[in-house]
């Protein structure tokens, strides 16, 4: 990812606008802020100075198998997604998800979000929440 990737959006903050080809859309995120301290973190780095990228990668799959490499030696069983891991376990709502991954159509992104029992069980108490603090009780 380059640097003319980080534009300002909608809101005044720093987001990564990027075209996917597989799917020929734009898409638009916003960066958190840790995001941020990682891309100032890196903003000297001679590779990424030279390369005029944000960070300095080998390539998608050496960082896929790096990842895979640090799941096994914490010791966790379960598949990580950005979709379920970050997003939607986090409350982000599934439209926003799809956008944010590119896709053109829900159905895509439902393949790859799990919803979690917590998820829903966090759901239904923030319904409960909105049914009890409701007049028509």
């Amino acid at each position: 990812m380059s640097k003319s990737h980080v534009n300002i959006g909608i809101d005044g903050d720093k987001w990564i606008f990027t075209h996917r080809q597989k799917t020929d859309t734009s898409t638009r995120v916003p960066l958190l802020p840790l995001a941020q301290e990682l891309i100032l973190k890196y903003e000297d780095h001679p590779e990424c100075v030279s390369s005029n990228i944000l960070f300095p990668v080998l390539s998608t799959q050496k960082m896929n198998s790096y990842l895979k490499e640090i799941v096994n030696v914490c010791g966790i069983d379960k598949e990580l997604t950005f979709a379920t891991t970050v997003t939607l376990s986090n409350g982000v709502p599934i439209e926003s998800v799809s956008k944010m991954l590119g896709h053109t159509n829900i159905k895509t992104t439902q393949k790859y979000a799990k919803i979690f029992d917590t998820k829903v069980n966090d759901d239904m108490l923030v319904l409960r929440s909105k049914l009890e603090s409701s007049e028509f009780n």
